[in-house]
């Protein structure tokens, strides 16, 4: 049986139909080696750093009041960074960790949608224990046994690992791509913040990523009238409004929304 080849179709709360290829025992484990390398080199410099701190300091006693809070809040640091470093990077980073994104492998929700907090939450407090009794033999035995290759934190958060089909998409530049190019747009022209990033949803994808697709096949007034359908549409979820703007504003505006989206959703067209 291909662990890694393992196909699985989820119907998302917007009635929207998506396969992913869910990622086996393989990758997730070699990625996991990679994020705990990264955690690891940390941790121990940090170590390195206070014990240098220490004995550089004539008057330590390592058994004295100062010295045990230190220690304590070495410990506590140790443990924030080894799971908060998951968290982070899950949350903030699309479900990819360093070592994910390496492998080309990412966490998304049982719905389709992208990994809340919360979720990335449970799902890294739970390795506590999936790694028991020792060498992560439980979260292994889970991931191996179960059709969908899910441990026990993503049985907890409603998560799933799949693969991350923009790995495989063409280098070569899309049309949408060109003329976001010869516009000179990027993601800095739009800030956004995560909550209003999550009000929007694969169909909203879907709208902003064929209004990109048709835009230049378009007749002006066509296109005039769309850019103003698509961006009433829109534009709510950023806080913006549509009025006063130029149509070339709104435009730019929908296509730097594009790029936003495209690195959300793209991965499940």
């Amino acid at each position: 049986m291909e662990w890694e080849d393992q196909q699985t179709d989820i119907k998302t709360p917007e009635y929207v139909s998506l396969q992913f290829q869910i990622a086996g025992l393989g990758s997730r484990a070699t990625a996991f080696i990679i994020d705990q390398l990264i955690v690891g080199l940390t941790i121990t410099l940090i170590i390195i750093s206070v014990f240098f701190a220490f004995f550089a300091n004539p008057g330590f006693m390592l058994f004295d009041s100062g010295s045990g809070f230190i220690i304590a809040g070495v410990i506590i640091a140790v443990f924030i960074l080894n799971y908060g470093y998951f968290m982070f990077f899950e949350f903030f980073w699309g479900g990819r960790t360093i070592g994910k994104r390496t492998l080309g492998i990412r966490v998304i929700q049982d719905n389709g949608h992208p990994i809340t907090l919360l979720s990335s939450f449970i799902r890294n407090l739970l390795r506590l224990i999936d790694s028991l009794p020792a060498g992560y033999l439980i979260g292994i035995l889970f991931v191996f046994l179960h059709k969908k290759h899910k441990r026990l934190g993503d049985f907890a958060a409603g998560t799933l690992v799949v693969h991350d089909n923009r790995v495989e998409r063409k280098k070569k530049k899309s049309v949408i791509d060109k003329i976001i190019k010869s516009r000179r747009l990027s993601k800095d022209d739009l800030v956004l913040e995560k909550v209003q990033l999550n009000q929007f949803t694969q169909q909203d994808w879907r709208l902003i990523n064929k209004y990109c697709e048709r835009y230049n096949s378009l007749p002006l007034q066509e296109k005039r009238q769309v850019t103003y359908q698509v961006a009433e549409i829109l534009f709510p979820k950023m806080d913006m409004e549509v009025k006063g703007q130029s149509v070339m504003d709104i435009e730019n505006t929908l296509f730097v929304l594009y790029l936003y989206l495209k690195d959300e959703w793209e991965f499940t067209m």
